[in-house]
């Protein structure tokens, strides 16, 4: 299976940012009971964490964008891709993962595999609002001082890089594509994606 995330492994860390410095510090400051995960954008369609439940959720202060270079998975070094990340500013619907207490431990650690093998991501602990309440997940957020964070893109760079960019995944507009799709079928319709899909379908490949 497909392990989705980006974050371009066997390459350096970056400094001063432990990977298991900070999964040892996000365990300790883990809720108590069941362990919640926010799934934004592939951890929707391809959530490699076994869980138990799943609800519709919503997070404030957060924004899906697609704003974090892929240089592995979506693109190249050469020619980077890119990957949705999560980040300050406005609000986010999604899915909540319910994973049993009893497995949280070893979950989490081999979710942190997955996301977090160069500590790209900023974990912390939000509150998601679901219909049956709020539940403290954790979510992989991105600092705009990161070094995977591209910066405002134009529309004519967005359309080159889907178009262009590949990696070992498969293409960005693959990526993009997907996640669109998963949010429909859960009834999200988010419109900056929607805006995406459809200047993709303006300007297809010549």
């Amino acid at each position: 299976m497909m392990r989705e995330a980006d974050d371009d492994h066997g390459l350096p860390q970056f400094p001063g940012r432990d990977p298991q410095d900070m999964l040892e510090a996000t365990l300790a400051s883990r809720p108590q009971g069941d362990l919640w995960v926010f799934g934004y954008g592939s951890l929707i369609w391809n959530p490699e964490v076994a869980h138990e439940e799943v609800r519709a959720a919503r997070v404030w202060g957060w924004r899906r964008t697609l704003r974090m270079w892929s240089r592995i998975n979506r693109g190249t070094e050469e020619a980077p891709g890119l990957v949705f990340a999560l980040m300050s500013g406005g609000s986010c619907s999604g899915i909540a993962l319910r994973v049993s207490q009893r497995c949280a431990e070893r979950e989490l650690r081999q979710l942190w595999k997955r996301e977090m093998p160069r500590a790209v991501y900023d974990p912390r602990w939000i509150a998601c609002r679901t219909p049956q309440g709020t539940v403290q997940a954790l979510a992989f957020t991105l600092h705009p001082s990161s070094p995977s964070y591209t910066g405002p893109l134009e529309d004519g760079q967005l359309i080159d890089i889907l178009q262009s960019c590949r990696g070992r995944y498969g293409t960005t507009l693959e990526y993009v594509s997907r996640t669109a799709q998963a949010l429909r079928d859960i009834g999200i319709r988010d419109a900056e994606i929607e805006r995406i899909m459809a200047l993709v379908a303006q300007h297809p490949p010549a």
